[in-house]
């Protein structure tokens, strides 16, 4: 036996790429606005969390400039030792300030926050409370803890229920996405709040794809729901509406200050770069004094979203900038994905094994600065294919 063999033996991607589908690593040769160019050929982005506009805009990229100008390329150590910049502590104090919590910690991905706080908080004789539908990122951090980790059906508040009652004397933690990343859809949090309320423990909410979008100034859905307050732990990345990499933690100055000391996929990891840090937090400038970026958004995904449903799709309970398409069919999905790029649409497709071979969808998300004429296009050629392959009527 070679332990290479799961991965000489292994064919799925040939498969795809033998039938003239294949749709992963498509290398871009220009800016990631509304339009990227991939092999010559300019596209329309319907598959981007850029989900403001701001991966363009002038002042991030004048900020990313002038923090290389005065820092250089990289901090060259970990934040717990050399990596600490005064404007990554700025960003740290903002961004607590932001989503209302005392504190906040930075991690060089989004990935490694959630990583990070789930693995050090949720130790042996703990609980984890997950949602089915969690990102994968929460799932991992759940297999790195020692915590025990139990599931309950998405967004399925009975089962919840059933879950907390059984562990009601268990010290525990809930932890749900904001915005779940596939289906767009937004947490039931008011009912998971009651809940807590009803049988101990404590909320974390990952806010991955409603940061800049939901609550009065984008802060998040417990902002949206006017109950942040009940919320103890808050999960964030800069991949989306901050347009940059990395991600926080924020919550109470104790437990921030716990993961500080604690937490080695903070501790082991290089700090984040000047420009990263100086991008987000001109993001979060701009988030703040420009609400009509949000309000074009809510625009844009109830036009689309409107539209789709007319045409006969089924976009699940989307109630995001993120609008899945189902389609049901893998070879369906990678074929449908493939004519739309001929047509100039870049989108995403989901296969099996992330979701079941019924399952499958294409998953489409919109930015404030998309036009009207290349949104009108996009619903044209979706319309196209979807009566092509009899996905609708």
């Amino acid at each position: 036996m070679d332990i290479f063999d799961k991965a000489n033996n292994w064919t799925a991607a040939d498969e795809v790429r033998d039938a003239g589908v294949y749709p992963y690593f498509r290398p871009n040769t220009a800016s990631l606005g509304t339009e990227v160019t991939i092999g010559g050929k300019k596209m329309i982005m319907i598959g981007s969390n850029n989900y403001l506009g701001l991966v363009t805009h002038p002042e991030v990229l004048e900020a990313m400039v002038q923090a290389i100008r005065k820092y250089g390329s990289a901090c060259t150590g970990s934040p717990f030792l050399n990596g600490t910049l005064d404007i990554r502590i700025e960003l740290e104090e903002k961004l607590a300030d932001y989503v209302h919590m005392e504190s906040a910690l930075i991690y060089s991905t989004g990935y490694q926050s959630n990583l990070g706080a789930l693995s050090t908080i949720a130790t042996r004789g703990d609980y984890i409370i997950s949602d089915r539908d969690n990102h994968a990122s929460i799932v991992d951090g759940c297999k790195l803890s020692f915590a025990k980790t139990v599931k309950y059906g998405h967004n399925d508040m009975e089962d919840l229920e059933r879950v907390l009652a059984n562990h009601q004397d268990n010290p525990k933690l809930i932890v749900t996405d904001g915005v779940f990343s596939m289906g767009g859809d937004v947490c039931d949090l008011p009912k998971i709040v009651e809940l807590k309320r009803k049988y101990g423990g404590r909320i974390m909410v990952d806010e991955a794809h409603s940061l800049g979008l939901f609550g009065p100034q984008g802060e998040g859905v417990g902002s949206h729901f006017g109950i942040q307050s009940e919320v103890d732990m808050v999960m964030g990345t800069f991949s989306k509406s901050l347009v940059s990499i990395g991600g926080f933690i924020a919550s109470t100055h104790k437990v921030i200050d716990y993961l500080k000391h604690n937490s080695r996929p903070l501790i082991f990891s290089a700090s984040l770069s000047p420009a990263d840090t100086a991008a987000a937090l001109k993001s979060l400038e701009i988030i703040k004094r420009e609400p009509e970026r949000r309000e074009r958004l809510w625009k844009i995904a109830k036009k689309m979203r409107d539209a789709y449903r007319a045409m006969g799709w089924n976009t699940l309970n989307s109630q995001s900038a993120i609008i899945p398409l189902m389609v049901g069919d893998n070879h369906k999905t990678f074929s449908m994905t493939k004519e739309l790029g001929e047509m100039g649409i870049f989108a995403t497709p989901v296969v099996s094994p992330a979701v079941p071979p019924d399952q499958t969808l294409i998953r489409t998300s919109y930015t404030a600065t998309h036009t009207d004429q290349q949104l009108d296009y996009v619903l044209e050629c979706f319309q196209k294919v979807g009566k092509k392959y009899q996905v609708i009527p």
